[in-house]
């Protein structure tokens, strides 16, 4: 499984010496990203930091028209190989029609986040068919492990990227291959009926969410299902479903629960409880990418091809 062996129209692998920025197109940041700046730089990347980095606008790291600015100087400028998102929150599908992405067809370069830039994701995928990397942010990286954080280092770099970990007794056994795609559920949903929405036809899908209520997540599996995403898959990986919420009158189901009453019918392999989302140990995907799927009743793989 040779990480190095990609299509020519996806961006290049970093190398040292590469120039790489730091923007925030969503919520502001709580202080200042000084570890994940050292971290950067100690793989050899030349960091550069946008407006957004210390912006303020109620939530926002700046108003929309300084968060599309600061974005689209960076996707403009040809030296900067990778976008590296600060944080997530909330406020990228605010900005990302006003956005010109025609620059990646020229030359394409990693944009990098999760969350919240699930938006971005989605986007690029639908309209360019690019990969790009779901892993840690600046804001995350304190309390990030380091195997994590060597993940992001290794998705960046071009390495190997091969995941294994315990079988959930929850999971679908089975082994699928075809293109990653997915991120936070509930941005996927937000972007359905968009020019952002991508054609889950084939994939295999990650998702993850945080702070939900568990009717809500309920409620955004039957949007994709209603709208025949889930009947079309070839796998499905799912990372952390974290600090969720449930009302007073308990909502009777989990998460596994819902996804499995989905995903049964249509005879897949889902994996469960992968180390990916809000969590410390969130390992970098690379999302447009080829990947094996191999959920057995004792481990299960993900190997990027």
């Amino acid at each position: 499984m040779c990480g190095a062996n990609q299509m020519s129209n996806n961006p290049p692998y970093l190398k040292k010496g590469d120039k790489i920025a730091i923007t925030c197109p969503a919520k502001k940041l709580p202080g200042n990203i000084d570890d994940a700046i050292q971290l950067l730089e100690s793989w050899g990347l030349e960091v550069v930091l946008g407006e957004t980095v210390t912006a303020s606008y109620n939530q926002f790291a700046g108003d929309d028209e300084l968060r599309t600015r600061d974005f689209q100087r960076f996707l403009d400028d040809d030296s900067v190989k990778a976008i590296i998102a600060a944080r997530g929150g909330y406020g990228s599908i605010r900005i990302i029609d006003t956005l010109d992405f025609s620059p990646l067809k020229r030359t394409p370069k990693w944009i990098v986040g999760f969350s919240d830039i699930t938006v971005f994701h989605s986007h690029i995928q639908a309209n360019y068919n690019l990969q790009t990397i779901h892993g840690q942010m600046p804001m995350n990286i304190p309390d990030a492990t380091k195997p994590s954080l060597q993940s992001l280092k290794k998705a960046l770099f071009g390495e190997d990227l091969v995941y294994t970990c315990e079988s959930d007794e929850a999971n679908i056994c089975g082994d699928a291959s075809g293109v990653l795609i997915g991120g936070n559920l509930s941005l996927l949903v937000a972007v359905n009926g968009s020019v952002s929405e991508m054609d889950f036809t084939d994939k295999i899908l990650f998702l993850e969410d945080v702070g939900e209520y568990l009717y809500s997540v309920d409620r955004m599996l039957w949007n994709l299902s209603r709208a025949n995403k889930l009947s079309k898959l070839k796998g499905m990986v799912v990372g952390g479903f974290t600090d969720l919420k449930d009302n007073d009158i308990p909502f009777g189901e989990s998460v596994k629960d819902m996804i499995l009453s989905h995903a049964l019918p249509h005879n897949y392999p889902v994996c469960f409880d992968f180390p990916a989302g809000h969590i410390a140990d969130n390992q970098s995907l690379v999302f447009g990418k080829n990947v094996n799927l191999s959920v057995g009743t004792d481990e299960v793989k993900l190997a990027f091809v």
